[in-house]
């Protein structure tokens, strides 16, 4: 049976996911925040009970927590434990669209929800694919701190022996006012793996990722390039940050290296990009800042 016949059979049953949603509870607690912060080379003892926390920092917590007789084999919970169970074997993240309306503070007792807000199936380049649309949102202190749409990619299987199919390379825009070149270290991903509880295994099991994925080495994970990206951005903000929507271009390798960029804000916005070390575009972001 095709990818594509699948997906049809499929259909009906994954549609009755839409709507779906389920209550994800988390404390915020101080030792957890100063993991964190050591982890993005941040002094640890700075963060204290009641500090608010950067507006980006809500996806470090709220993380899902499988029994480990539901992890599948790519190191994700078995279709239907937490997801809709899609008939494709290959999972990554796309992009975002993210509102802050509220930061998080050390000490909340916060939460998430979790709703499957769209199931698309598309014919791409590389295949079959499905686009799952995850809405969270994000609770405390009586009030919504932010709502993130979150795209997830779902993909065929690669033949044995042959390398994961990417979408045609697009050369990085120039003109950028600033630039940070950073290294993929393989301890960073580990410990923001740890920190976020994601045991994908592209993200540090290399022969698993060449051997079944088709890719040449262990995979940057998506959302710590978000992370970085921002914490770049950031510190060049021009006032506090409302909102941004973001899209992965192309995969990044551990143990490469990864350059950021920004363009000078205008009008409340700024766009921000990376390239890897080829000069391509691998990520690209468009922030709105108060005025």
């Amino acid at each position: 049976m095709s990818a594509a016949n699948d997906i049809a059979a499929a259909l009906p049953e994954l549609e009755s996911w839409i709507g779906r949603s389920r209550l994800v509870p988390e404390e915020i607690t101080l030792p957890s925040v100063r993991r964190a912060a050591a982890t993005f080379d941040l002094d640890p003892d700075s963060f204290k009970a009641g500090d608010e926390l950067p507006p980006h920092w809500y996806s470090l917590f709220f993380a899902d927590m499988p029994r480990q007789s539901v992890i599948g084999h790519d190191g994700h919970p078995k279709k239907g434990a937490f997801l809709p169970p899609i008939p494709l074997p290959r999972r990554m993240g796309a992009g975002r669209r993210v509102s802050f309306m509220g930061n998080l503070r050390v000490g909340d007792d916060a939460t998430k929800k979790v709703e499957v807000a769209g199931i698309t199936p598309k014919t791409g380049r590389t295949g079959q694919i499905v686009v799952l649309t995850m809405r969270h949102t994000i609770m405390a202190r009586g009030q919504t701190l932010a709502v993130d749409e979150f795209d997830a990619i779902y993909r065929e299987a690669v033949t044995p022996g042959a390398s994961s199919k990417t979408s045609p390379p697009v050369a990085a825009p120039g003109g950028s006012t600033w630039s940070d070149t950073v290294f993929l270290d393989p301890v960073l991903v580990f410990r923001y793996g740890a920190i976020t509880w994601n045991a994908h295994r592209i993200h540090y099991d290399a022969d698993y990722a060449r051997g079944e994925e088709g890719y040449p080495a262990v995979v940057q994970n998506g959302g710590l390039t978000m992370h970085l990206l921002l914490d770049a951005a950031i510190r060049r903000a021009p006032g506090r940050l409302l909102g941004y929507a973001a899209r992965l271009a192309r995969p990044l390798f551990v143990g490469d290296s990864v350059t950021f960029h920004g363009a000078a804000p205008e009008g409340g916005r700024m766009q921000v990009w990376a390239a890897d070390k080829d000069g391509l575009l691998a990520a690209e972001m468009t922030l709105e800042f108060e005025a």
